[in-house]
């Protein structure tokens, strides 16, 4: 029984299901950073979305996703506005273009994807390439990740995951913005979830390239001005932390740290190309702009 006046706390429960696989998504520890923002919060923005892990953990009342990339975009805004579409676009890769053998089938997306970028191959690439790390060139974009050594889920399955995530974001706006606009977007009483890539150590993946950390820190600092929440997760293996990437981080912006470990990391493995990653666990600090 609740008292008058006295709320229970809100528990997200773990969400296990992956839309997408996503280099450095926070699937598995999504709960956990899901149950650290306000019970109170109007709006929920996720700003580098990618695959949306917190997002979907989170299944928000109102909320927003937005990133740069737009063949990225382009699937989670078919997801919003027609599922079906989703599930004909991997049905087609994963089984409608046999019997070729599973290292064709990839070779054949990657070669249309990087022909015209577009979310459909994206999609599949996504699920079949190696640990879902999506990295491409820098020179001219090109998708160069090999094929995963595992077996690419079922349409069928695949198909249950559609709707499950459809179901879980049908509250949610899906836009091609860059973080500074979709941060901007936010008002008083909002949440925001940044989890941007690693700029020293994931310049090979998507829009890490043209990623500055002291801007994303600059539009926090205007949205806690405005009455904005706001949740960063940034690389924690650092032992001083922001401050070995900027020495004019203001001290007054974050109230509360909170560590992380995010598990092994498959970009490491990606490069070690089999080597021990017994010393390669990845710990994330999630730092809040407000009393946790």
């Amino acid at each position: 029984m609740t008292l008058p006046g006295l709320e229970l706390p809100r528990v997200v429960a773990p969400f296990r299901s992956q839309l997408l696989k996503w280099i450095g998504n926070k699937q598995r520890m999504a709960h956990s950073i899901a149950n650290l923002f306000p019970t109170d919060m109007a709006a929920y923005h996720e700003v580098f979305l990618g695959s949306g892990a917190i997002l979907g953990t989170l299944a928000p009342e109102r909320g927003y996703g937005s990133d740069v990339l737009p063949p990225l975009m382009e699937i989670w805004q078919t997801l919003a506005a027609d599922p079906e579409t989703v599930k004909r676009w991997y049905a087609e890769r994963r089984e409608g273009w046999a019997p070729e053998t599973k290292l064709e089938l990839y070779e054949r997306a990657r070669a249309s994807y990087n022909a015209r970028p577009n979310g459909a191959d994206l999609l599949y690439l996504s699920r079949s390439c190696y640990g879902g790390v999506i990295r491409f060139r820098k020179a001219d974009g090109y998708m160069s990740t090999p094929c995963g050594a595992h077996t690419p889920v079922s349409a069928d399955k695949f198909a249950a995951r559609v709707d499950e995530w459809a179901h879980r974001t049908q509250n949610v706006k899906f836009d091609l913005l860059d973080f500074r606009d979709a941060i901007a977007r936010a008002e008083a009483g909002d949440v925001v979830y940044c989890d941007p890539p690693y700029s020293d150590s994931q310049t090979i993946l998507y829009g890490a390239q043209a990623f500055n950390l002291h801007d994303l820190i600059e539009q926090i600092d205007l949205a806690k001005s405005r009455g904005v929440r706001v949740a960063l997760s940034i690389d924690g293996t650092k032992k001083s932390g922001l401050h070995t990437v900027l020495h004019d981080f203001p001290e007054h912006l974050f109230e509360t740290e909170v560590a992380v470990t995010v598990g092994r990391s498959m970009l490491r493995r990606f490069q070690m190309t089999g080597e021990t990653l017994e010393a390669e666990v990845v710990r994330d600090r999630l730092l809040l702009t407000y009393p946790a």
